[in-house]
């Protein structure tokens, strides 16, 4: 497939997704998705588990390389110019994989260092990061003896270090609680109204329409649907056309009534 490259800068695309395909042995993945995320959206990734959520974001932000297709971050190729792509770009993976055994400061003055940042700059925003999200300035608490909540909060923190443009977040909301989830909506709507973009993946429905200006729904590796909040939900609840979508079964008829 020949794709002409978006245009760069802060007028293109926040994500530009062409044709992305991922096999794995016989499986077919992700089938030719091609998505486009404008830029300063608030944006929901929806489908159920195995949908090929996560694998799509992974090809999306250069954790994954795909079998056939582009992905463009603000207009700069994802695997022809990676440097400049991901300067602009925060990811908070699937299964976060972390530096644990450092502390969470510790952690976070690693992953600014790797970035070039100047210590100071990274000193200063660390310990903001770690104040908002409630981690303690001071915690000597290595990362591996986190609870599964703090190393979600760790890794946003990680992502949101280098001030990116964009952030992609794979199940952000996911063993948070709800304290920490409400303070976490906090912090991205405060990023999205400053200019920045955020792509998440989820499977609730409520997280969805609470915060997100676009969704996109996918199920077995397929993009099923998309486009803003509205025109996708309609009159409907989003939960309804997740299910037609998808195609999942609305009652258990006269099965388990034996319960």
């Amino acid at each position: 497939m020949t794709v002409p490259a978006p245009r760069e800068g802060e007028q293109a695309a926040a994500m530009s997704l062409y044709g992305l395909v991922k096999r794995f042995d016989t499986k077919l993945a992700v089938s030719e998705v091609s998505l486009e995320v404008p830029a300063g959206s608030f944006y929901g990734l929806l489908g159920p588990n195995g949908a090929g959520k996560t694998t799509t974001l992974s090809m999306a932000v250069g954790l994954l390389r795909p079998d056939a297709g582009r992905a463009f971050l603000l207009g700069y190729d994802v695997w022809a110019d990676p440097a400049a792509a991901k300067a602009r770009l925060g990811v908070l993976p699937d299964g976060v994989r972390l530096f644990d055994r450092l502390t969470g400061p510790e952690l976070l003055a690693y992953h600014g260092l790797l970035r070039g940042m100047d210590a100071a700059t990274v000193d200063q925003r660390a310990r903001e990061l770690l104040d908002v999200l409630e981690l303690g300035t001071a915690n000597r608490t290595l990362v591996v003896d986190y609870s599964a909540g703090m190393r979600k909060k760790i890794g946003l923190a990680c992502a949101l270090l280098h001030a990116p443009r964009v952030l992609v977040l794979d199940e952000p909301f996911e063993a948070v609680d709800p304290v920490s989830a409400a303070r976490i909506r906090e912090i991205l709507q405060r990023y999205v109204a400053g200019g920045g973009t955020v792509i998440f993946s989820s499977h609730v429905m409520e997280v969805v329409e609470r915060l997100c200006s676009h969704v996109a729904i996918i199920s077995d590796g397929v993009l099923r649907l998309h486009g803003t909040l509205a025109s996708v939900r309609g009159e409907r609840s989003l939960e309804d056309v997740f299910v037609q979508v998808v195609g999942g079964r609305t009652s258990t008829g006269s099965e388990l009534a034996w319960l």
